[in-house]
């Protein structure tokens, strides 16, 4: 079905063609996001057979079919300029791709092409690696977040031994599992210009790694690769590390989210001391602990080359910390190490502050989460006296409290190096606020500092604000979850309004009511660097929204402004309406949760219809009731600016929604629109249905925990049959039983939009089940079904798993809190054998006995796909 071009992408593409005829030296054409659809492509494609100047077009994001696949690609037999396509987050599929693929093995021009997120199966990804066979431009392939799996992957690896152009391949998330990864190590033993592999999230396991291990050993061109998430143990590990010791091309090695644990790290360890070439590491959650820490600083006392060290959440502990630390301080390449989350303490922080004060390489450093004390706080302070290399300290999350930031503050007096540092969640308090402001008075480097959560009052805030008049670098101040009130947001006013650095504050989670906000409005007249404000849950209420409307009629650099979780009502409200008739700087306007009352929501849609740039409106928690709904209904008819309405959690019944119905018929803006938490019944729910058999452009509608019911269901099936743009619907908790899971199916035979359907927490039983499963047997879209908690047992269950030995596009399957058993589970177990897509399965609290439970485990260790049980 051909995508209908929108209000939006008809505008952007008529600009386009316009610059495509008229201007000879248009080479970059940027439609991202602009809802072109098949038609807008189709006519692109026509015009990109006599362009002759196009040499990048971006067409990302754009609701493209296998159609407007179909159009581009006759184009590429044809044109002569264009080097490089973007066509990611569309929905091309395998014969869009097929298209494009037999137009690669003619093309002379096209060197980088980008299909991730195009729904692309086996067939896709076979067809593209025969292009490859005769294709001699092309040098970068992004297939990310398709679903090639292991056949398309063995395909791949036979195009890249004879392939000689390829540089860099991203099959990142691509289910290809362990005999993908094999083939493509085959691959690689006599591939010579792929230098980039992005494996990531594929299940390759242990035996997958060690034949890449095997492959590296004599690859005389990869310098990247990516295997982030791959379920690699110790064996994997040890044989990457057997590799590094002979690959001499390896710059960068992911191994992110693994467990290849202290021995795995062991060996990478002894690969480190005679490899030459690795500059990153990252072993990221690999359960290595100080065992696994030691070895690895012993292998960086002699290693000359690598330069960043990732062990965020490693368990390593002070002993791991202490040999870190000695390894600092002879070597000489190192400048960004990540201990995040480990539990180094005192005296782990305290030996890395002794290797600070000689090691003159190191620049960044992330300690967060550490249980770093005073102690450890007041020796890295000290060692930055002297150190003159480091730019970001992260300490986020310890307990180095007053003292440790002191002590920090002398520092900064004295250092000219640091930029970042944060300090949130450290308890230093107004003593230790105030000692950090009177450093920034002299400070000339510090750009950016994390002061969130520290318990810092008006004092500590008096100060800071004094500081901010003479600081002239910093750029970003965080004070996020402290005690701020009136007078310290009043002295930060005062400050704003000579300070011309820094551009955003976040003050959300304080004390400040209207006399501070009123302060901040007056700064926000005459101050021309701030572009963002985070007031949220704040006690500012009507007079302070009015004062930062007032505001922003004249100021013309804040961006966005967070007020969400004050006391804002009607004459706030209306100020901001008045406000948006001539701002035209500000995208982003939080109210959520505030309270507003009387009808005032006409005035502040049709204020914003005024503005240039899309805007985001949230308006959700008890910010507007029934009435207040009914003229945001009549505003919507008239905006041509507002693609996101947050109107969850509160209290819009029947009557709003059926004025939101009859809005959606005629607006052409909105693509997301979040109702949940509501008192919607069915009458509502018929109404928003009727509205989306005409409306083209939400494509996400968030209706859970309404009570839309079957009626109600049956009604939004009927429009799905029609609807042409929808992708996400969320119908959890509606009360709806099997006859409108009947009704929903009938229409996923026929929709070819949907990706998403939610229906968790209904009650559509077997027989609901069982029609979702007939569904599914032809549906070519949907790629996400949650039936969380539906009462579906056995039966149920076996039909979804036939279902599913046909379909090859779901990709995710919750059946989480059913009533399934041993049959069910086994027959899920059976499926999983011959399908190549599902990714995610998960079958919590159900009741699976040990027969269904074993077939689960000796399945999973052959599948890709993840199963939470």
């Amino acid at each position: 079905m051909s995508q209908k071009i929108r209000t939006k992408g008809a505008q952007a593409l008529a600009e386009a063609l316009k610059a495509l005829k008229t201007m000879a030296s248009t080479t970059i054409l940027n439609l991202q996001g602009c809802e072109i659809g098949d038609d807008g492509a189709q006519t692109l494609a026509e015009a990109l057979k006599t362009n002759l100047t196009l040499i990048t077009l971006n067409l990302g994001s754009n609701e493209i079919g296998e159609n407007g696949a179909l159009a581009l690609a006759e184009a590429l037999k044809i044109n002569l300029t264009l080097t490089t396509l973007y066509l990611q987050n569309n929905s091309i599929g395998d014969n869009g791709d097929m298209a494009l693929s037999e137009a690669l093995k003619t093309n002379s021009t096209l060197t980088t092409l980008n299909l991730q997120s195009n729904s692309i199966r086996v067939n896709g990804g076979v067809a593209l690696a025969e292009a490859l066979k005769t294709n001699s431009i092309l040098t970068t392939l992004n297939l990310e977040s398709n679903l090639i799996g292991e056949n398309g992957a063995m395909a791949l690896s036979e195009a890249l031994k004879t392939n000689s152009t390829l540089t860099t391949l991203n099959l990142y998330n691509n289910s290809i599992g362990e005999n993908g990864g094999v083939a493509l190590a085959e691959a690689l033993k006599t591939n010579s210009t792929l230098t980039t592999l992005n494996l990531q999230n594929n299940s390759i396991g242990d035996n997958g790694a060690q034949s890449l291990a095997e492959a590296l050993k004599t690859n005389p061109t990869l310098t990247t690769l990516n295997l982030y998430n791959n379920s690699i143990g110790e064996n994997g590990g040890v044989a990457l590390a057997e590799a590094l010791k002979t690959n001499s091309t390896l710059t960068t090695l992911n191994l992110e989210s693994n467990s290849i644990g202290d021995n795995g790290a062991q060996s990478l360890a002894e690969a480190l001391k005679t490899n030459t070439t690795l500059t990153t590491l990252d072993l990221w959650g690999n359960s290595i602990g100080d065992s696994g820490a030691q070895s690895l600083a012993e292998a960086l006392k002699s290693n000359s080359t690598l330069n960043t060290l990732d062990l965020w959440r490693n368990s390593i502990g002070e002993n791991g910390g202490v040999a870190l630390a000695e390894a600092l301080k002879i070597n000489s390449t190192l400048t960004t190490l990540n201990l995040h989350d480990n539990l180094i303490g005192d005296n782990g922080s305290v030996a890395l502050a002794e290797a600070l004060k000689t090691n003159s390489n190191l620049t960044t450093v992330n300690l967060q989460d550490n249980l770093i004390g005073e102690n450890g706080g007041v020796a890295l302070a000290e060692a930055l006296k002297t150190n003159s290399t480091l730019t970001t300290l992260n300490l986020y999350n310890n307990s180095i409290g007053d003292n440790g930031g002191h002590a920090l503050a002398e520092t900064l007096k004295t250092n000219s190096t640091l930029t970042t540092l944060v300090l949130g969640y450290n308890s230093i308090r107004d003593n230790g606020g105030e000692a950090l402001a009177e450093a920034l008075k002299t400070n000339s480097t510090l750009t950016t500092l994390n002061l969130y959560n520290n318990s810092i009052e008006d004092n500590g805030g008096d100060a800071l604000a004094e500081a901010l008049k003479a600081n002239s670098t910093l750029t970003t101040l965080d004070l996020g979850y402290n005690s701020i009130g009136d007078n310290g947001a009043q002295s930060l006013a005062e400050a704003l309004k000579t300070n011309s650095t820094l551009t955003i504050l976040g003050l959300y989670n304080n004390s400040i009511g209207d006399n501070g906000a009123q302060s901040l409005a007056e700064a926000l007249k005459t101050n021309s660097t701030l572009t963002t404000l985070n007031l949220y849950n704040n006690s500012i209420g009507d007079n302070g929204a009015q004062s930062l409307a007032e505001a922003l009629k004249t100021n013309s650099t804040l961006t966005t402004l967070s007020l969400g979780r004050n006391s804002i009502w009607i004459k706030g409200l209306l100020a901001f309406s008045e406000a948006f008739k001539v701002n035209l700087t500000l995208t982003t306007l939080d109210l959520e949760r505030n309270k507003t009352m009387g009808n005032i929501a006409l005035v502040l849609l049709k204020s914003v219809e005024s503005k240039t740039t899309p805007a985001t409106l949230n308006l959700g928690y008890k910010s507007i009731e029934d009435d207040e709904a009914l003229a945001l209904c009549e505003a919507l008819k008239t905006n041509s600016s507002l693609i996101t309405l947050d109107l969850q959690s509160n209290t819009i019944d029947d009557n709003g929604a059926q004025a939101l119905a009859e809005a959606l018929k005629i607006n052409s803006t909105l693509t997301t629109l979040y109702m949940q938490n509501n008192s919607i019944g069915s009458n509502g729910a018929q109404a928003l249905a009727e509205a989306l058999k005409t409306n083209s452009t939400l494509t996400t509608l968030d209706f859970q925990n309404n009570s839309a019911g079957d009626n109600g269901a049956q009604a939004l099936s009927e429009a799905l049959k029609t609807n042409a743009t929808l992708t996400t619907l969320d119908l959890w908790h509606n009360s709806i039983g099997s006859n409108g899971a009947l009704a929903l199916a009938e229409a996923l035979m026929i929709n070819l939009t949907l990706t998403t359907l939610y229906l968790q927490n209904n009650a559509i039983g077997d027989n609901g089940a069982m029609a979702l499963s007939e569904a599914l047997k032809i549906n070519t879209t949907l790629t996400t079904l949650d039936l969380w908690g539906n009462s579906i047992g056995d039966s149920g269950a076996q039909s979804l798993a036939e279902a599913l030995k046909s379909n090859s596009t779901l990709t995710t399957l919750d059946l989480w809190r059913n009533s399934i058993g041993d049959n069910g589970a086994l027959a899920l177990a059976e499926l999983l054998k011959t399908n190549s897509t599902l990714t995610t399965l998960s079958l919590g609290y159900n009741s699976i006995g040990p027969k269904g439970a074993q077939g689960l485990y000796w399945v999973s260790q052959t599948t890709s796909c993840h199963i939470s049980k």
